[in-house]
């Protein structure tokens, strides 16, 4: 480009050169100091002009990379309660359960089994999990959170004179592609849920490693 809007400027100069020696007069003096000082900084111009073009495609080439890199990024989500329909309580069991979450509100990349109540990752990155209780009867509620059958976070709930109770937790931590994360509740324990979904269990993707 610098080197066009040069020669159009020695062009015109010739062309204009070539006009006056047709009309008899002197030749101006296109090519004269001047004329090149005023080249020179239109050159200058120029030169910058293409340097900052060149800054601009770099950084839009930049952007749509990293907007492709996003768009490539695993869709990892799901939210779940513990009752479709209905109501009453979960457990108690003899032994430590999972708990299975049947009312989907969402699940993406679907790791999350309702038949089971088990997430399994098939991506390895760091997640962020939250579950929460509801117990409105004896005995205690007590229901954790399971990391490949290691407990990871939990929550505790005393029967007292009040009937009804709930409680919360999460935690962030990475996982493997094979691991699995469930809500577990304790031997001879229960939980109460109905329509409200009180008791629920969610989880997602934070990001990959």
């Amino acid at each position: 480009m610098m080197q066009t809007v040069v020669l159009l400027l020695l062009i015109s100069c010739a062309v204009n050169g070539a006009q006056d020696n047709l009309n008899g007069a002197k030749p101006a003096q296109c090519c004269d100091g001047s004329v090149s000082m005023a080249v020179g900084a239109l050159t200058e111009k120029v030169a910058n002009l293409m340097d900052k073009m060149t800054q601009v495609e770099a950084k839009l080439d930049q952007t749509e990379t990293e907007l492709t890199q996003l768009k490539s990024t695993p869709k990892v989500a799901f939210s779940a309660s513990l009752y479709e329909t209905g109501s009453g309580n979960t457990g108690p069991f003899n032994t430590a359960t999972p708990l299975k979450y049947k009312n989907v509100f969402s699940n993406f990349g679907s790791n999350y089994n309702p038949a089971t109540g088990i997430f399994t990752a098939t991506i390895k990155g760091v997640y962020f999990f939250r579950f929460s209780m509801h117990s409105n009867h004896s005995p205690n509620s007590v229901v954790s959170l399971k990391k490949n059958g290691e407990r990871v976070v939990s929550v505790w709930d005393t029967a007292t004179s009040d009937s009804t109770d709930m409680g919360s937790n999460a935690a962030v931590f990475p996982l493997e592609a094979g691991d699995t994360v469930y809500v577990e509740l304790a031997a001879n324990r229960l939980v109460y849920d109905d329509t409200m979904n009180y008791n629920t269990f969610t989880g997602f993707l934070l990001f990959t490693l």
